[in-house]
């Protein structure tokens, strides 16, 4: 995709161009972080309140018990857990969950972002974007032969939804720890764990079923990209802002191009049009001179 020059959006209206593997770079960018940002969080989930008994202080356990408990689990599970440097917050507080549960709702974020441009990208055949090509893995309609629906994203968007439901959830359990202990960690836990699950299997699907398989729409790219309007930004060091703008306008208004409507204008030469808008020089800053 790297080669790939393509229209940029933004406030869904026709933006300057950029690379297909520029805006896919992003959301590459954006799962880095987010595996990153659920990594920060576990070291916090593996210090144990065990040992610190009612209230925390310890009582009726001998010095080293707690040490000696997560030394066990730690066996167990085969992961570095630690006993809790101050069990009282470790009892009345599930800062952590909630912490951890953030950076799966943050990663959940994300995936609908990533989901929701690759659908409305593919979107068509003929009568929407249709710069990307989705997989093409069932039936679409009952009723609409030969339809075929985006169903992958469709159904990433559905799971992130049921995670930002369960981060709601999480959060008001976590405020509920009432002076020494917070007995809302069961429904905390089931759904840090159930958010777990639906992400992994969400995306482990969206990875085989639709990233493996999609394809640019080379035409269609080139085709929307030649129509927009917005490659007039790059006349802007040239003739202006404001002669930039007419000229955009008065083609929008006449429908010619960008092309015509600065000769119509006596912008400038059409030597100078064809040196400046070029969407290959548009994609990057310029070398300092």
């Amino acid at each position: 995709f790297e080669r790939i020059i393509k229209i940029g959006r933004t406030h869904l209206q026709d933006a300057t161009p950029l690379t297909l593997g520029q805006e896919f770079s992003g959301y590459v960018t954006q799962l880095d972080y987010g595996i990153a940002r659920v990594e920060s969080a576990v070291p916090r989930l593996r210090l144990l309140a065990q040992g610190g008994t009612a209230v925390g202080t310890g009582l009726n356990t001998f010095k080293g018990f707690a040490e000696d408990i997560a030394s066990e689990v730690s066996k167990m599970t085969g992961h570095k857990f630690e006993t809790a440097p101050n069990k009282f917050e470790a009892l009345a507080a599930h800062d952590a969950i909630v912490e951890a549960h953030g950076q799966l709702n943050t990663l959940a974020t994300s995936l609908f972002k990533i989901a929701q441009d690759i659908r409305f990208l593919g979107s068509g055949p003929r009568c929407g974007l249709g710069e990307l090509k989705l997989p093409e893995n069932e039936p679409g309609s009952s009723i609409m032969p030969g339809k075929v629906n985006p169903t992958q994203c469709e159904s990433m968007t559905m799971l992130c939804t049921q995670v930002f439901g369960n981060q709601a959830a999480v959060t008001f359990a976590g405020s509920q720890g009432n002076f020494e202990l917070n007995v809302f960690k069961p429904v905390m836990i089931r759904n840090l764990l159930h958010s777990s699950r639906l992400l992994t299997d969400g995306m482990n699907s969206f990875r085989s079923h639709l990233v493996e398989g999609l394809e640019a729409d080379e035409t269609r790219i080139a085709s929307l990209l030649k129509e927009s309007l917005m490659l007039v930004t790059c006349l802007n060091p040239v003739i202006g802002y404001d002669m930039a703008s007419k000229v955009a306008k008065n083609a929008h208004k006449k429908g010619t191009t960008l092309k015509e409507s600065a000769m119509e204008l006596k912008a400038l030469s059409e030597e100078d049009f064809d040196k400046t808008v070029r969407p290959e020089l548009m994609v990057a800053p310029k070398e300092r001179k």
